[in-house]
């Protein structure tokens, strides 16, 4: 994409051959800048990826010995969760949402918080107590890792947007801006030096011309015989010679 031909429509003169040299720096900077920003989020989100594969094996875990526990809670107390139902008023485990800043990124984290009291603390006082508050544990651990899992999975699919979005800005500024830029620099020198080189030529021919216009004058002057007068130096006014007093 990046052409030789492919510059900036300027008019070639100095001050925007300097106004090109500042957006190349700004432009390499941004450049530096996007990129450690990359780095950055890849080595988060690597990070984010890992523990949603250790949390996945260990959902399956902690879900097999939830479903376990409810089994043999059930087995031993009978069907309790309409008493549970009946018993709970509102919800003891309650999702919180925060924010974290990952180089100038907002993630969403969410977590678990337990508000109120146990209402169903005497589910199963008959029989099968032991059994009940053991998968009620186990469940409460199932919850929390449910919900720690959702927040790296919505964290995952934000970093990968973002990364997605900052590397094509990376390859965009590499690719196309900074290359714009260095043809534009080269465009505004090689004119520039043209038109020295012509300013020289255009000094030098004119050196010529007043020469053999002298030459032709001289030679009319000795054909017609007349005497050529010499050339009077001009005298410099910061010279030495003293000046004549002037008189008010």
């Amino acid at each position: 994409m990046s052409g030789k031909s492919e510059r900036i429509n300027v008019f070639p003169s100095r001050m925007a051959l300097t106004q090109m040299k500042v957006r190349l720096k700004g432009a390499q900077k941004g450049h530096s800048l996007l990129k450690k920003k990359a780095d950055a989020l890849t080595l988060r989100f690597r990070a984010i990826l890992k523990k949603i594969v250790q949390n996945k094996t260990l959902m399956g875990e902690v879900m097999r010995t939830a479903s376990f526990a409810l089994a043999e809670a059930n087995f031993k107390a009978g069907e309790f969760s309409t008493t549970v139902l009946q018993n709970v008023s509102s919800a003891t485990v309650r999702v919180t949402a925060t924010k974290d800043n990952v180089a100038g990124v907002q993630l969403p984290v969410f977590g678990t918080e337990i508000q109120g009291s146990n209402d169903f603390a005497l589910t199963g006082l008959s029989r099968g107590g032991q059994q009940i508050q053991t998968c009620k544990q186990n469940w409460d651990k199932a919850v929390e890792l449910l919900v720690e899992l959702a927040s790296l999975q919505t964290s995952f699919v934000t970093l990968d947007e973002t990364i997605k979005a900052t590397n094509r800005r990376v390859n965009a500024i590499e690719h196309v801006i900074i290359p714009r830029i260095e043809n534009t620099i080269s465009y505004i020198t090689s004119e520039l030096d043209e038109r020295e080189r012509e300013e020289f030529y255009r000094l030098k021919k004119i050196q010529e011309k007043k020469k053999i216009a002298k030459d032709k004058k001289e030679a009319a002057a000795r054909a017609l015989g007349l005497e050529v007068s010499p050339v009077v130096q001009e005298q410099s006014m910061l010279g030495d010679q003293q000046d004549e007093d002037l008189l008010f």
